[in-house]
């Protein structure tokens, strides 16, 4: 496992706020900070198609490292002592980030971007980010909209059985740990509207057993986790309900919400699931998620 936590910059608030939490996650987790900043010279052209001069790529890169100076006093003001990286580089900021990844425990960005760096962070970036990084993908959200990220309360982590969602178990784990957090477990198991559910369990007399073996599927996935992390308090919530509703709705009052990039609804190509999405767009707080595994 790599010892750093890399994170993007723009210089805007919403890259700042994923800054000072990459500083406290690589300070919980003893790890190097690395700061990164890039200036996308492909595409800033004048309307006509000629490049911009060199004196303008110049403020541009002046303008970048500036961004990473400030990032660097931000998190050693908040994390006196840690290990800081700063470094820019002239290149999309995507396969920028998708590079550094290859040896990064963690990749952080902010909710919103200023416009050169994470331009539509909600959108097309973390998608590709999500759908291409090495390693897992923090998103960095507040209570509400460009407001305090949240440091106390659990680590939420979104079990479906899938692949993705095994690792997204162990990382919930070691976040839990590390921060000295409780850990909720969620299963939720159906993908139809609650009332629909609750009207078809009326005509179904196997439904409580059905419940059981969700429950059984949980405490399954669960079992080895919590001898490996007796310090862990962890509760278990299965519930019928859609699992972007029920995550968003544990999200108003957690730390870290920790999901795969897609469980078993996720089809060829997809890059970030439905619920995955809402997450990043919606959680009150912020939000991990984690690849399959990849080979380096």
């Amino acid at each position: 496992m790599s010892d750093t936590i890399l994170v993007g910059t723009d210089g805007s608030d919403g890259a700042n706020r994923a800054v000072a939490w990459a500083a406290a996650t690589a300070a919980v987790h003893g790890d190097v900070l690395r700061i990164v900043s890039a200036v996308n010279i492909a595409g800033l052209y004048y309307g006509g198609g000629a490049p911009l001069g060199e004196s303008m790529l110049n403020d541009l890169q002046k303008a970048s490292e500036g961004f990473v100076r400030e990032a660097e006093a931000l998190a050693r003001s908040l994390r006196p002592g840690l290990r800081i990286e700063g470094r820019t580089q002239p290149e999309a900021p995507v396969p920028l980030l998708v590079e550094q990844s290859r040896d990064a425990r963690m990749l952080v960005v902010g909710s919103a971007g200023r416009g050169q760096f994470l331009a539509t962070v909600l959108g097309s970036t973390t998608s590709a980010l999500v759908g291409h990084a090495q390693c897992p993908v923090a998103v960095v959200r507040g209570r509400a909209v460009g407001g305090e990220v949240p440091d106390d309360g659990p680590v939420v982590a979104g079990i479906d059985g899938s692949p993705t969602s095994e690792r997204a178990i162990a990382v919930a784990f070691e976040e839990a740990s590390l921060r000295k957090a409780p850990l909720v477990a969620l299963h939720a198991w159906s993908d139809v509207v609650y009332d629909s559910a609750r009207a078809t369990a009326r005509l179904l007399p196997q439904w409580e057993s059905l419940v059981a073996d969700e429950e059984r599927l949980l405490a399954e996935r669960l079992a080895g986790w919590q001898e490996k992390y007796p310090d862990v308090e962890i509760s278990r919530d299965v519930r019928l309900d859609r699992p972007r509703h029920a995550l968003l709705e544990l999200s108003e009052r957690a730390r870290l919400v920790v999901v795969g990039s897609h469980g078993r609804g996720g089809f060829a190509g997809m890059l970030l699931g439905s619920t995955g999405q809402a997450l990043v767009q919606h959680a009150g707080c912020p939000v991990l998620v984690v690849r399959p595994e990849v080979t380096r």
